[in-house]
């Protein structure tokens, strides 16, 4: 996670974060695709949708990064390591899309990239509040910011996948 839990910039390139495996991971890399960022734990009733986003993955991967956000602020949904959560998804869902080290996504020590993915001041488009597992937000190619989908909208949910394919 990184060091500092205030936001320095208005662009999401400028953002990294550590992987499930330890390592930095710079969101500039990304830059000509879009993004999904999705808040996901291991015992939530949306765990399942695990699935549906590795078969995002696997369909848009030339266009799409999908990076999973461990999370345990809600009951203590992702209690495991991230050894644990990185077998966890790859025996239950088969998931190779990216996924991070554990972090907050609300309250005092939220990550930097989750302040800007929330917080109009610096996304330029809408305040939005992150309620429970597995919340979508998606930036485009030119990393700006573009749609939040609260936990029950499904990743195959017809509005998610048309602004996958615009």
């Amino acid at each position: 996670m990184a060091t500092s839990i205030h936001a320095q910039s208005d662009n999401i390139y400028d953002y990294s974060f550590i992987d499930i495996n330890g390592d930095s991971v710079s969101l500039s890399q990304f830059k000509g695709k879009k993004i999904l960022f999705v808040n996901v734990a291991s015992q939530c009733v949306y765990t399942k949708q695990y699935e549906q986003l590795q078969e995002l993955h696997e369909k848009y991967k030339e266009n799409l990064v999908i990076i999973g956000f461990p999370c345990n602020q809600f009951l203590m949904q992702e209690k495991g390591s991230e050894g644990e959560i990185k077998s966890f998804c790859k025996k239950n869902y088969g998931v190779t899309f990216l996924m991070a080290s554990k972090i907050n996504v609300k309250g005092k020590n939220i990550s930097p990239i989750y302040l800007w993915l929330r917080k109009k001041k610096y996304n330029g488009v809408k305040n939005s509040r992150v309620g429970w597992n597995f919340n979508k937000f998606l930036v485009d190619e030119n990393g700006k910011w573009l749609a939040h989908f609260k936990s029950k909208v499904l990743p195959t949910d017809s509005k998610l996948i048309s602004l996958i394919e615009k």
